[in-house]
């Protein structure tokens, strides 16, 4: 029987992995695990879900220390479970791993400290190059979690600076999708399956939707509203098993946990995204119910029909609030504003149509034409939110052009603009909070001095209105001349 230590990972990664529940024998290990261990080239087809990469992770780990460094690019929803998943594996190893969150800690500790691995989105690690904080040929091995969801033109601009010798691994759930990627990039790599044999869709199940960081609140809500008679709880493997008995325990104390073939029961709820083959075991078992993480929805439509969408108490609320929100927006236009001119325009309308539905077809398209939906949440009188613009003084931008845009091409007005920092690779502006994911998605693809930038909501805490020493201030004219 083999062991990690056969296949090149070191006694403290391998007892790690034998504590997460992982073994030599599970399927895929002793394909991927070896050649990633000895420095070679991988693509491998998985579920999009960081657990199936856990032994890759080992492997590539092993092989950091003395110099030898490693980057990770994730999608942006899974960058915490990533982060977590690499912390575990490296503080076993005695290694620094640094998730970046943002450009400003990551880059201090680029600077000042030895960072083993680096766990970044593409815009992130972009940045931080662009900066010349992260020097692509520093790197010994790059680790890219679906590309298929990522941006190919940011990929593209890491890749090409990537040393030949560094080992690249592909994680992806569309081959096909990534095969250029491949070709370009990682020739010669070995390509292992770990979707399975099935290629149809197996059902029905159910499925919720939950965030990768609200996967355990979904299990406890999932319980309380099914209330099965018995249930099952399947995960890739056992990292998370004793949060999970901790949460449910005293809701379902009879809740078996596996990591393999899942007994029947009344309701078999997938902690992980499984396999095609794995789907097809599971529900032979019992009624399934899957969580979705975000950017998981094509995966699972693939490998699961029929499937039937099962709302959560908590998103139901949510979805109330929103409306709640719209009909507040209707009102005020109502009460605030004259209706003449549109009702002049709509007239010929109501004579051919049932005014309510005339009504509804504008609420529609009032809906699916906004770039975010309303805000659910409460505003915070005062709070401000900066927007990351991925153009700066490299690019030859300036406070005032940046205004330009927002007022003449966005229609955003100018009170509203607060403080404008300008970087060398990027730009930081203030807005009100609650107009921050507009602006920002109606910024994100214009082009500023012929670059397509791109835009995000900054997530870093800023400025909210509540005590005297934490107050945001009414935006300055000398801000953004």
């Amino acid at each position: 029987m083999p062991s990690f230590e056969d296949f090149h990972l070191p006694p403290a990664i391998s007892a790690t992995l034998a504590r997460l529940g992982w073994s030599p024998e599970h399927p895929g290990v002793g394909d991927t695990t070896p050649t990633v261990a000895r420095g070679h080239n991988l693509v491998a087809v998985a579920p999009p879900a960081p657990a199936y990469a856990t032994p890759v992770l080992a492997a590539i780990l092993s092989r950091l220390g003395n110099g030898r460094r490693a980057l990770l690019i994730v999608p942006a929803a899974q960058l915490e479970e990533w982060g977590g998943l690499v912390h575990v594996l490296a503080r076993e190893a005695g290694l620094r791993a640094q998730v970046a969150r943002g450009t400003a800690r990551a880059a201090r500790r680029l600077h000042t400290e030895s960072v083993d691995c680096l766990v970044s989105t593409p815009e992130t690690a972009l940045s931080l190059v662009m900066r010349s904080v992260l020097r692509m040929e520093t790197l010994d091995a790059m680790l890219l979690a679906w590309p298929e969801s990522l941006r190919d033109e940011e990929l593209t601009l890491l890749m090409q600076d990537l040393p030949k010798e560094a080992q690249r691994i592909i994680y992806t759930s569309e081959s096909q999708h990534v095969s250029t990627l491949v070709e370009r990039y990682a020739r010669k790599a070995l390509t292992v399956g770990i979707l399975g044999t099935t290629t149809a869709p197996v059902g029905p199940v159910r499925t919720t939707g939950t965030g990768w960081a609200g996967r355990l609140s979904a299990l406890a809500e999932l319980i309380e509203l099914l209330d099965p008679a018995s249930c099952v709880i399947w995960t890739v493997d056992q990292r998370y098993h004793e949060a999970i008995n901790q949460a449910i325990t005293a809701m379902q104390p009879d809740v078996t946990l596996v990591t393999g073939d899942a007994p029947p029961a009344a309701t078999i709820i997938a902690y992980d995204l499984p396999a095609g083959d794995r789907l097809r075991q599971l529900v032979g078992a019992g009624e399934v119910v899957l969580l979705v993480p975000p950017g998981t929805e094509q995966y699972v439509a693939s490998i699961a029909a029929p499937r039937r969408p099962l709302l959560l108490p908590g998103v139901l609320d949510a979805a109330r609030a929103a409306e709640s929100v719209q009909r507040r927006a209707i009102v005020k236009e109502i009460e605030e504003s004259s209706l003449h001119p549109a009702v002049l325009t709509l007239a010929p309308l109501f004579e051919r149509h049932d005014p309510v539905s005339v009504a509804a077809a504008l609420y529609r398209l009032w809906t699916s034409s906004s770039p975010v939906a309303p805000p659910i949440a409460a505003e915070v009188p005062g709070a401000t939110a900066r927007i990351y613009v991925g153009l700066g003084k490299k690019d030859g931008a300036n406070p005032n052009e940046l205004v330009a845009v927002l007022t003449k091409e966005l229609r955003v007005e100018r009170t509203k603009i607060g403080r404008i920092e300008l970087r060398d690779a990027y730009s930081l502006i203030e807005v009100p909070a609650q107009d921050a994911e507009h602006v920002a998605a109606a910024l994100n693809g214009t082009t500023i001095r012929k670059k397509r930038v791109t835009a995000r909501v900054d997530r870093k805490p800023t400025r909210s209105g509540g005590d005297g020493r934490n107050t945001s201030r009414p935006p300055r004219r000398a801000d953004h001349r």
